[in-house]
């Protein structure tokens, strides 16, 4: 089973590093499973607008359709996730995350901005269908050195949490058909 950590953000490392224990938390949990971090910022983004995609978007959009799971990451920018993980999504076709396990953790710099995973992300995971577990973690500039590593046992705890809870949808699901049984 494939799983792709999206680090969705071209700026920092803190969602990077999250991406990174959580994939060992799963790795410890399933080491069948196979994952990879997609780094935003290693990838030469374009806006959709019309215009061909370069070859970087393509392999991103591969990768997201051939993925069987997902972990997102976003950092909260003024009240928001990031442009550059929104027009990630615009180039996902509608069916490619269908009945696909998700889970999303994220960063902010203020303790109110965990609102925005649940207000902007899951609704628009659950647009694509996605089966997204019923627990996130939100992490503040509080719970990092300064070196970015994570100092809160608490969301040590949580991640290992929401790994736990991910693996299991992820064999939950392995059974169900991700085929469309409308034409929606």
């Amino acid at each position: 089973m494939k799983i792709l950590l999206v680090d969705g953000t071209i700026f920092g490392r803190k969602t990077g590093v999250l991406l990174e224990q959580v994939q060992q938390y799963i790795t410890a949990l399933n080491p069948e499973l196979e994952l990879e971090i997609l780094y935003f910022s290693k990838l030469q983004h374009q806006i959709l607008d019309g215009s061909p995609l370069n070859d970087d978007m393509k392999k991103m959009i591969q990768k997201f359709e051939e993925a069987d799971a997902y972990i997102f990451a976003s950092p909260i920018f003024q009240a928001s996730i990031p442009g550059v993980l929104k027009n990630a999504f615009d180039m996902i076709p509608p069916k490619a995350m269908r009945y696909k396990p998700a889970a999303i953790v994220g960063n902010g710099g203020t303790y109110q901005h965990h609102l925005v995973l649940e207000n902007q992300l899951r609704p628009i995971l659950d647009y694509f269908r996605c089966l997204v577990t019923p627990n996130y973690v939100y992490t503040h500039a509080d719970h990092f050195d300064k070196d970015n590593n994570i100092t809160s046992e608490d969301v040590h705890n949580r991640l290992r949490e929401l790994a736990r809870v991910f693996v299991q949808y992820c064999e939950m699901t392995k059974t169900l058909s991700k085929q469309a049984v409308d034409i929606q």
